[in-house]
Formats: C-alpha cells, sequence, structure tokens
C-alpha cells in the first residue's frame, strides 16, 4: 500500500544513490515526491512510526486466532509481512494500559463501591427494624436477623454497618446461638467477628487500644504488632497504592516477559530451541493477550457494569487465555497433548507465583516511598 505518488527520477534523494524501481538499494528510503497533500502526509507519518502499512493487519488476525503460527513463520524467516515482535508489542502495551487502566481510578472505585451498595441495599433493610430495638435504628431482632440471613444477608451486608450497629448484631446473634447452638449459625458468627474486628482495627491507635484490653497472653508480640500497622497503613492507602501499582504494572509484565519465557525453555528444554525464539513466542503470546482485553475490558466496563454479562465476558476471556496457550506451546513445541497440558500447568503457577511476589515487593516499595 502506498502513502504517497513515486518520483519518475531515478536519483535518491536521500544517499543520491541510483534508484532501481521504488526503494533505494543502498539506504532503503522510498523513491516519493515531496509535495504530499495533507492526508499522504498523516498516513505516510503514522505508518512509519508505527511500522504499519499492511504488516499490523497481517500479524493481527493470525496472531489472534492461530497460536504459535506468526511466531514459526517469524522464525523461518518470513518477516516481511509482519510486522517487528517488539514493536508491536510496545504499540499494543501503549494502548492497552491508555484503555484498561484509566488515571483517575479512584473515581472509578468510587463508583464501584456505590454499586455495591446499591446492591446490598436490600440486605441493609432487612436488619434495620432489628437494630433499631437497640436504639440505633424495633421489636424482635433476633427473628428478624435470622430472616436476613435466610434471605442472604453475607459479609458484605455487615462490612456496611457502622461499628455499634455492628455490636448490636453480633450480641444478638450470639443470644440466639446460646438458645439454639446452631453450627452453622456459630461459623457464620465467627466470619462476622473477623469483620468487626477489622472495623474495630481500622486505626492504628484502635488497634492498640484493642490490644491493652486483652489479657497479657493474647496480645500481639512485636512482630505481630509491626505487620499489623504496616497492613492498617497500606488499607489506609489502598487508592494511592493501587493507583500507583496500576501506573507500573506495564513496566512489570514487560520486565517479567523474559523471565516467563525461562520458565517456558525450562518445561520444553528437550526441544533445543534458543532462548530468544522462546521469547519470541512469549512477546507474541503477551501481544495477543493485550490485543483481545483491549476488547473485552472496555466492553466489561461501560456495557455491563456489575452484571451478569460482565462474568461472562470475564469467564470468555479466561477461557480464551488458556486455549490460547495451550494451542500455542502445542503448535510451537510439537508436543503430545498430556505433556504440553502438564506444562502449560506448570508454566502458569510459576509465572502465577513469581508475578504475585513481585507485585508484593511493588506495593511495599510504593508504601515505604508514599508514606
Amino acid at each position: 500500500m502506498s502513502a504517497g505518488k513515486y518520483r519518475k527520477e531515478d536519483n535518491c534523494l536521500n544517499c543520491g544513490f541510483r534508484v532501481e524501481k521504488h526503494y533505494c538499494s543502498s539506504c532503503g528510503q522510498p523513491n516519493l515526491e515531496l509535495n504530499e497533500t495533507f492526508w499522504q502526509f498523516i498516513t505516510h507519518s503514522i505508518a512509519h512510526y508505527f511500522h504499519f502499512d499492511n504488516k499490523f493487519f497481517q500479524t493481527l488476525k493470525p496472531l489472534i486466532s492461530k497460536p504459535g503460527e506468526v511466531t514459526l513463520a517469524y522464525l523461518a524467516g518470513k518477516r516481511a509481512r509482519y510486522i517487528n515482535p517488539v514493536s508491536m508489542y510496545i504499540f499494543v502495551s501503549i494502548l492497552y494500559f491508555l484503555v484498561v487502566y484509566t488515571p483517575n481510578g479512584h473515581k472509578e472505585t468510587e463508583k464501584t463501591t456505590t454499586g455495591k451498595e446499591t446492591m446490598v441495599k436490600p440486605n441493609l433493610d432487612s436488619i434495620a427494624t432489628p437494630l433499631s430495638g437497640s436504639g440505633l435504628v424495633g421489636k424482635d431482632i433476633i427473628a428478624k436477623t435470622q430472616q436476613a440471613i435466610d434471605e442472604g444477608f453475607d459479609k458484605n451486608a455487615f462490612r456496611k454497618l457502622s461499628f455499634q450497629q455492628q455490636e448490636v448484631a453480633l450480641r444478638d446473634l450470639n443470644a440466639k446461638y446460646e438458645n439454639q447452638k446452631s453450627e452453622s449459625l456459630r461459623k457464620f458468627i465467627k466470619k462476622l467477628q473477623l469483620i468487626h474486628i477489622e472495623a474495630n482495627d481500622s486505626t492504628y491507635t484502635a488497634y492498640l487500644a484493642r490490644q491493652k484490653t486483652l489479657p497479657s497472653l493474647e496480645r500481639d508480640n512485636v512482630f505481630e504488632r509491626y505487620y499489623k500497622k504496616r497492613s492498617i497503613e497500606i488499607g489506609q492507602n489502598s487508592e494511592l497504592i493501587q493507583e500507583q501499582l496500576s501506573h507500573n504494572r506495564p513496566k512489570v509484565y514487560f520486565l517479567f516477559m523474559p523471565l516467563m519465557a525461562f520458565f517456558i525453555m525450562l518445561n520444553f528444554r528437550k526441544n533445543h530451541i534458543r532462548y530468544l525464539d522462546h521469547l519470541i513466542f512469549t512477546i507474541h503470546g503477551m501481544t495477543a493477550f493485550f490485543l483481545v482485553s483491549i476488547i473485552v475490558q472496555p466492553t466489561k466496563r461501560f456495557l455491563f457494569p456489575d452484571s451478569f454479562m460482565s462474568g461472562i465476558l470475564e469467564a470468555a476471556l479466561i477461557i480464551w487465555i488458556f486455549w490460547y496457550l495451550y494451542k500455542g506451546l502445542k503448535i510451537f513445541y510439537q508436543r503430545k497433548t498430556s505433556t504440553t497440558i502438564w506444562r502449560m500447568i506448570w508454566i502458569i503457577a510459576l509465572y502465577g507465583v513469581s508475578l504475585k511476589v513481585a507485585e508484593m515487593i511493588v506495593i511495599n516499595i510504593i508504601y515505604y516511598v508514599a508514606t
């Protein structure tokens, strides 16, 4: 696809070498007319900046639908039709993080929280009457609380209550347990008590005050207090930390691609393939993941927020990832189905653990820098 009109003269304007056809055989510059139209200038600039032309779209379709085949063709020397793996990855990853991770992540969190409050409102309404009997918000609190549990009152609903409301609900649930001795109710109360302690320990000062009320043998030691202080402060700065984590995810993914390629090489070392070939396979796979996510994630967020369809799209994305990885490994490494599946499981496990550890390290770095 041409981005302009070719010159009739056969001298290269860049190096002066004689041009046989449309491109200089010495420096590679196209022998185009200088007087471009505005549209030719724009399309020519975009095509050259991103190395697009037809290459991007020729790479796009097989990269998504035919795992491993683009890598095999590229390594076999059929490179004229495909865009360079690193160039495509850089462009797609920039587009991915512009589309998927918005700069106002805290605002998005507020919207999500509002949505959750709306979802649990029936549960909160179902316990409004029992709480009013204690002067906080009716009568018959035990029956109403049990009814709320039967109707699906869950931990999220309990978490939305104030600290005093949680105390009243727990006291009355414990009274009901003393009468019925229900094992399921005991387990449910235990879960709610953990949430109640969490609410009580919302600040480090509140946590220390609660510790003083406990017998000396039940108090946390110095290491537990340090860990608690750190976890409370991370929770208090969660919006900032999550925003910074999202901002640094492109770097984490980029730095972890060589590690992912190393894990693949370990699992398929009997193929005797160069590490660089494993890396190119990994770059193509990560690029394909970004391309599909660019479509799925905005669709979930803007068309189906907090809906059943959103869950279906998320499940479909996970299924596609497993299918793509299996198919890509099968085609690229030419191993038996059972071998491919087991190797794939090991690769996912190793990469998942490594990525989780890396994110924890990044979170701690952000925490220490921010606080």
